[in-house]
C-alpha cells in the first residue's frame, strides 16, 4: 500500500516499512519513523543490531519447536521438568502465556497452526509427526491439548485425538475456563493457570 508521500524519500520508505507492522498505522508509523532520526545514532545501531539478530541468530527447538538460541530450548534442557507430560500449543506465545501461570512443569509441542482448511492449513502442515515421533520415542505419559477453543483448534484436537489413540498415554485437555472463541494469548494468567490445574480427559464427547 503506498502512502501520501512527506518531503523525504528516505522517510517515505521508513515510514513504509514501519506501517508493514502488525497493528501500525500510517500515523504510528510515521511517528516511530521521526523517532528514530531524533535519537542518537548508536542507539539507532542497536536498535536495528537486535532487529538483524533476532532474524538471523533465533532458532526454533529441534525437540518442541520452540524459539532459542540453541538447537535445544532452555525448556526442552532443563533437567528439573516433567519429561513425561507434554502440552501441545498452537505456537510459540502460548507458551509464554502458560510459561506466566507458573502452574506447568513439563514441556511443550509447538504445532505451528491449526488446521483450518479454509486458509489452506492442513495436518501435514503442522507439526504432528514430530509430536508422534516423541511419543513413540520417549517415556510420555500425558499429552494435554492446550489449542483455543475455537473452531479450527477443536477440529485439530479432534484430528490429534485420533492419531493418538493407538499410544499408551493417557490425553487431556485444558479445562474450558476460557470462553469458546477466545485465543489462549488473551487469557488472564489466572484464568489460563486454573485450566491446566483442572484438565479434563479428551474425548469424543468433548466435541
Amino acid at each position: 500500500m503506498k502512502f501520501e508521500s512527506t518531503s523525504s524519500k528516505l522517510l517515505d520508505d521508513a515510514v513504509e516499512e514501519f506501517a508493514k507492522l502488525p497493528g501500525i498505522g500510517r500515523k504510528t508509523a510515521l511517528r516511530l519513523a521521526l523517532f528514530q532520526l531524533q535519537r542518537e545514532s548508536e542507539e539507532v545501531n542497536m536498535f536495528c543490531k537486535s532487529i538483524f539478530d533476532l532474524k538471523d541468530k533465533i532458532k526454533k527447538c529441534k525437540i518442541c519447536h520452540n524459539i532459542c538460541e540453541t538447537e535445544i530450548c532452555e525448556i526442552c534442557s532443563n533437567s528439573s521438568r516433567d519429561e513425561t507430560l507434554i502440552c501441545v500449543v498452537e505456537s510459540i506465545k502460548d507458551i509464554m502465556s502458560i510459561e506466566r501461570t507458573q502452574q506447568f512443569n513439563g514441556l511443550y509441542h509447538v504445532l505451528g497452526g491449526v488446521i483450518s482448511p479454509m486458509d489452506g492449513i492442513g495436518p501435514s502442515d503442522l507439526n504432528i509427526k514430530e509430536l508422534m515421533g516423541r511419543i513413540e520415542d520417549n517415556n510420555i505419559k500425558e499429552i494435554i491439548f492446550a489449542l483455543s477453543p475455537t473452531m479450527e483448534g477443536d477440529t485439530t484436537n479432534f484430528y490429534l485425538y485420533k492419531k493418538l489413540a493407538k499410544y499408551d498415554v493417557d490425553i487431556t485437555s485444558i479445562a474450558r475456563g476460557i470462553s469458546i472463541g477466545d485465543e489462549l494469548e488473551y487469557t488472564d494468567e489466572v484464568t489460563l493457570g486454573k485450566s491446566i490445574m483442572l484438565r479434563t480427559p479428551f474425548d469424543d464427547e468433548r466435541l
